[in-house]
């Protein structure tokens, strides 16, 4: 007699088996994106995941003997949101393709929705990494239910992703100057905080260049995104990375939720990744843009200038590849 425990098991080889093959495609386009441009990209250790599987982030950067402002991208926390990590490696490409001499370090990391730690026993798998965070951890917008999507796990940081990207933040925070945290789906720009409807203190600046943002995406195919706090237009929630990014003192940190409002999801079709990259990029550059003139003024623009360094990690579920 076949068991619900015997289908999960196999289910989760069944899985297993999918990520390593997935993973082993993005480690394969981090090597090769090195390679190819080795006077600008690093790749580094992060740290790993719960089933001891290595992550490296590419940090991509001119060479100095000077200490660079950092931006920090990441994409694909949520596994099931496949357009997210499919921008970021495209932005890294255009990045690198637009201008090779004259490039910024910033860092992308890429994680899932759930990981895949056990609980229970082994009978549910996975925390919600977005959830994890040591800000206002477990207070509103979460479950203590391992099976939920939203399991925010058994304490903050009590993942091995989370801990690794808080420990390498925390550890260069003081040079980190914005967060980027890239999600799908709503077409949204959303600013701290999720767990409370008390703004920041840098509210008013930080819902000024968000704006700025969303007026540069929507200027190229007509895509209109929403703008504020989560806890205000979207959801509260606790534990995620864009409101500890910013209580720990990063003055700049966004989360974007990408295409679409809900007709395709997170299945977004083929079809629109192009465009929604195109028009993310714009965004994207127009808050760099910002955050570049605001501490360094009178240089150049972002894709120009030589102020600021851009680190991309990837370590999960990056689906689709640009030739």
């Amino acid at each position: 007699m076949v068991t619900l425990n015997d289908i999960q098991n196999r289910v989760s080889v069944l899985y297993d088996h999918a990520f390593a093959q997935r993973q082993l495609k993005i480690y394969q386009w981090m090597t090769q994106i090195q390679k190819s441009n080795s006077e600008l990209v690093t790749q580094h250790y992060l740290g790993k995941t719960t089933e001891n599987r290595t992550m490296y982030y590419l940090q991509i950067s001119q060479p100095s003997d000077k200490i660079k402002k950092i931006i920090w991208m990441d994409c694909g926390i949520h596994a099931r949101e496949w357009i997210s990590p499919a921008f970021c490696q495209w932005f890294v490409k255009e990045l690198l393709r637009m201008q090779r001499s004259k490039i910024k370090e910033s860092l992308h990391h890429i994680i899932t929705r759930k990981n895949r730690s056990p609980h229970m026993n082994g009978t549910c798998y996975g925390t919600d990494l977005n959830r994890n965070f040591n800000s206002s951890w477990g207070s509103i917008g979460v479950s203590y239910n391992c099976s939920s999507e939203i399991f925010c796990g058994s304490g903050p940081e009590s993942e091995p992703e989370t801990r690794a990207v808080a420990q390498f933040i925390k550890k260069k925070k003081s040079d980190i100057l914005c967060y980027l945290t890239i999600h799908s789906y709503g077409q949204y720009i959303l600013t701290p905080y999720g767990s409370t409807t008390r703004p920041p203190s840098n509210n008013e600046e930080l819902m000024h260049v968000a704006e700025m943002a969303a007026a540069a995406l929507m200027g190229k195919y007509g895509t209109s995104y929403k703008v504020g706090p989560t806890s205000l237009i979207l959801y509260s929630n606790s534990g995620s990375s864009r409101d500890w990014a910013h209580m720990i003192g990063i003055p700049f940190s966004y989360t974007f939720e990408l295409r679409d409002k809900g007709t395709h999801g997170f299945v977004l079709p083929p079809d629109q990744i192009q465009p929604t990259c195109e028009e993310t990029m714009l965004a994207v550059t127009t808050i760099i843009d910002y955050v570049d003139q605001k501490y360094f003024p009178g240089g150049a623009v972002m894709l120009t200038a030589s102020s600021l360094g851009l680190s991309l990690c990837l370590s999960g579920v990056l689906t689709w590849t640009f030739s």
